[in-house]
């Protein structure tokens, strides 16, 4: 692994309850967007204006809400292909570990990782999905907890190790478990 990967966990992770600066920060579809880019590879601020179709000023604005925030790290300045010095971003693994992050905050930020997923699916096109399960299930408070620690176990033991597959593809997804309206 080389010194600007993310660095594998030290230890046994546990989650914790978002500081209000991180929650705001998770609470928009382009932040969550460059995160996910940061999380695959080291970008810098144009790269991330060119593969999320967006003003680099923009993308730059949601960037430093970012680092403000803890999310996203600056990596080591690097030479670009023109002998240009080029200031590269990666994601931190922290956003993973936090608890309900989104919770307290108002309906648009609770929705920007829908939007975030369907703008990533939709760039990534319908022949990029690999598994798909929809349900409906009757559930007792207790078993939807349950259900819920389950899923998230499992996910946590693949992202905690995910730095031992780097020489694979990447696959992203989104679990979500929602009250049917009645």
């Amino acid at each position: 692994m080389s010194e600007t990967e993310p660095k594998p966990p030290s230890g046994p992770h546990e989650r914790r309850p978002a500081t209000a600066r991180e929650a705001k920060a998770l609470g928009h579809p382009l932040r969550l967007r460059i995160m996910r880019e940061c999380v695959l590879r080291e970008r810098t601020n144009k790269e991330l204006a060119d593969r999320l179709d967006t003003a680099p000023g923009t993308v730059l604005y949601h960037v430093r809400r970012l680092l403000d925030a803890g999310l996203l790290v600056a990596a080591p300045v690097r030479t670009g292909g023109g002998g240009a010095l080029e200031k590269p971003y990666r994601a931190s693994t922290a956003s993973w570990w936090l608890d309900g992050p989104l919770r307290n905050l108002g309906p648009v930020e609770r929705n920007a990782p829908l939007q975030a997923f369907q703008d990533e699916l939709a760039q990534a096109g319908p022949e990029s999905v690999h598994g798909y399960a929809r349900f409906a299930l009757h559930l007792s408070d207790e078993q939807r907890e349950e259900l819920d620690r389950r899923i998230t176990a499992i996910l946590d033991e693949y992202v905690a190790t995910d730095h031992e597959r780097r020489d694979q593809p990447a696959y992203g997804g989104i679990v979500l478990l929602h009250r049917l309206a009645d």
